[in-house]
């Protein structure tokens, strides 16, 4: 959460010339609500299963960009699908930083009830591990602008690609 995967994702596309998609707008876009919203009526089970319907379809889909919400790893089959349907980045950095980064968000259901950095440091001992399971590359993204490390990403896909 808040480490920038919407962000880099948008400019990552631009440089490979693929569309880009968001699994919350998409969720968002098919429910006619905000996550928030999805979150207080149907909980984080109910969010869970559209996210794991959202991610079956996107990962159909060839020659896109895909931004996950950070806890789509949660779920065995959409770990399962981002494996075997595409490459998967994975973006770290600090906990101090993502602290710092949702300071004044309202938007991120998880971060409202109690301390930011202990909500960070318990999502990170939960998903830190699953990430590092399905990624194929991993990248900091605290000490570059995202349109840098977009490119530099890029870089690395289309070389490992030759």
């Amino acid at each position: 959460m808040a480490v920038g995967k919407s962000t880099v994702g948008r400019y990552l596309a631009k440089e490979l010339m693929l569309d880009f998609y968001d699994s919350d707008r998409v969720i968002e876009e098919s429910a006619g609500a905000a996550i928030s919203w999805i979150f207080d009526k149907e909980g984080e089970s109910g969010f869970r299963k559209r996210e794991v319907e959202a991610i079956d379809s996107l990962t159909n889909k060839r020659g896109i960009v895909l931004a996950t919400g950070g806890g789509a790893v949660l779920r065995e089959e959409n770990r399962r699908h981002l494996v075997t349907r595409g490459t998967v980045i994975y973006l770290v950095s600090s906990l101090q930083h993502l602290v710092e980064r949702t300071q004044r968000s309202s938007t991120r259901p998880l971060l409202q009830d109690g301390n930011a950095m202990d909500i960070f440091e318990k999502l990170q001992l939960e998903r830190g591990p699953l990430y590092k399971e399905v990624s194929d590359f991993e990248y900091n993204a605290e000490h570059t602008t995202p349109r840098v490390l977009a490119r530099n990403i890029a870089r690395a896909l289309v070389s490992n690609e030759s």
